[in-house]
């Protein structure tokens, strides 16, 4: 930790927030002449990379200069009126839960930033390209940073137009009826969630997240508080996804580019679930404990749904496609993160939290080595994969064999790796769940999510067997297959060895959200 002005780290988050959306005007400007490198084409994708470099270096400060001795305060605070009609202001602050996903956003968006200005996706002008990928950044670090209802959902929402765009500009084929799925069901979810946090606002007399949770529900009646959790709680749950309102997911990453997927996957999804700890668990508690066991129920099955799916995709002659595995993987491990959040215990939802950050940290890798392997075989089917193209990984390109196998085992939940910690404190929560829910109901929950990740398990391993492993054919029948290259490295080292270290140290994450979460928890008592 270093000694920063409090100040200085007012103006670290306001650029985090701010930065990208400045960065994504310059990226359509004319480029310079002194700047156009090669090509202007260059010069833009370069933008991106010095864009997003310069947020993730200024989230890294903030990180450093976060006072970790108290995490569950509210740290780098601006309070500014911004619609005072409506008593809406530009608050904005990190705490403890808030904090590593400003982090992780900023990772993840400027790795994307560095592998597509050495594979830009094909599609229109990387112009286009790079501004939407700096939009998309903003909103997702606005919805992170925000403490105020009504600027969180304008966060919220921002993210679904580059997101459309990257999908229906640069994707693969059914790529415009995977993007009009994604943004239809992420807007109908808006809408109602809109309404909800109105209602939470009008009643209560205020917006502001922070004033909310101090008041702990106290001002709002019990019937607006479940009304508003479950309105609140649909637009959150369609983000996240929760089945059954997932199936807008699989299609939206088998179409994605892999930037696309790596972004969807390793922080869209975390949007949904923040939301929930955010808002729901603090300001609505009673509210959220009538649905707590409906929602844990829902997110045993997108457990077991999940994993059953990708059984089935990574079955034998089931023309599974690799992608489309790995999205519905998604649906199962952000099922533990539900549960956790669903348990309404300091355990489960620092599990639920763990597993988000682990999620994005493996998932993100796991999407990137599945562009890598579709670059150089032209397809992710995993049967023609196995068979016709031979890619007996292990042989042929053992580096790029290795990391698929690396980010398999961290997936299933490898003790020692980053996705042991979530998931294993999400099942501590569900036995022992908050004193009003039903016990003999969670421990159910919880042998059924124990199950799962047997299932998930099995899934992986299969893949493992199929693409990774097998004789190497000879060249005449198989294409040779490029190992990792230089800047594949650069993109995916930082993954690897965030997930190692999230292994072996949980405290680094535990020890910033435990305090905050006991707070949020706590409500009134602070």
């Amino acid at each position: 930790m270093i000694d920063i002005n409090e100040s200085v780290m007012q103006f670290l988050l306001a650029f985090i927030v701010v930065g990208p959306l400045l960065g994504a005007a310059a990226a359509l400007l004319p480029a310079p002449p002194g700047l156009k490198g090669k090509s202007p084409d260059q010069a833009v994708l370069r933008h991106g990379v010095t864009v997003t470099g310069a947020v993730l270096i200024a989230a890294i400060v903030l990180a450093l200069g976060f006072d970790h001795d108290q995490p569950s305060k509210m740290q780098a605070t601006t309070d500014i009126s911004w619609i005072p009609a409506l008593d809406v202001r530009i608050h904005l602050g990190t705490d403890g839960i808030s904090l590593p996903l400003l982090v992780l956003t900023a990772l993840l968006t400027f790795l994307c930033a560095l592998y597509s200005y050495f594979k830009m996706p094909s599609g229109p002008t990387p112009k286009a390209f790079v501004a939407l990928l700096l939009v998309l950044e903003s909103g997702t670090l606005a919805t992170f940073a925000v403490l105020d209802l009504l600027l969180f959902f304008l966060a919220f929402e921002m993210v679904l137009i580059p997101m459309y765009f990257l999908i229906a500009r640069w994707g693969g084929e059914q790529r415009q009826a995977a993007a009009w799925k994604f943004i239809l069901y992420t807007l109908l979810g808006s809408v109602v969630m809109l309404l909800g946090l109105l209602l939470v606002g009008l009643e209560s007399g205020t917006f502001d997240m922070m004033a909310l949770a101090t008041d702990n529900g106290r001002s709002l009646t019990a019937s607006v508080q479940v009304i508003a959790v479950l309105a609140i709680g649909i637009g959150l749950a369609v983000k996240t996804p929760m089945w059954p309102l997932h199936s807008w997911l699989p299609d939206a990453h088998t179409a994605a580019p892999t930037v696309g997927s790596v972004l969807l996957a390793g922080v869209l999804l975390k949007m949904g679930t923040y939301g929930f700890v955010r808002i729901l668990l603090p300001i609505t508690p009673d509210g959220f404990r009538t649905f707590a066991p409906y929602l844990a129920a829902f997110a045993v099955v997108g457990i077991i749904y999940g994993s059953l799916a990708c059984l089935a995709l990574a079955k034998q002659g089931a023309k599974g496609d690799l992608k489309r595995l790995i999205a519905y993987s998604s649906v199962g491990h952000m099922g533990f993160v539900l549960l956790g959040i669903a348990t309404m215990t300091p355990t489960g939802v620092n599990g639920a939290l763990f597993a988000n950050i682990a999620h994005g940290l493996i998932t993100g890798l796991l999407f990137f080595l599945v562009g890598a392997l579709k670059d150089r075989t032209g397809t992710t089917d995993l049967d023609t994969l196995a068979e016709k193209t031979g890619a007996a990984l292990y042989g042929k390109a053992p580096r790029l064999g290795g990391l698929l196998a690396f980010a398999a085992v961290a997936s299933l939940g490898l003790p020692g790796l980053a996705g042991f910690w979530g998931e294993m404190l999400t099942l501590f929560g569900a036995f022992e769940p908050a004193d009003e829910l039903s016990r003999p109901a969670f421990l159910t929950f919880m042998a059924i999510a124990a199950f799962g990740t047997l299932l998930t398990a099995a899934y992986m391993l299969i893949v493992v067997r199929r693409v990774c492993m097998g004789e190497v054919p000879p060249e005449q029948e198989s294409p040779k297959l490029a190992d990792v290259q230089t800047y594949e490295f650069a993109a995916w080292t930082p993954l690897v060895a965030l997930t190692v270290v999230a292994g072996l140290w949980p405290k680094t994450l535990l020890g910033l959200t435990d305090p905050a979460v006991q707070q949020l928890l706590a409500g009134g008592n602070r």
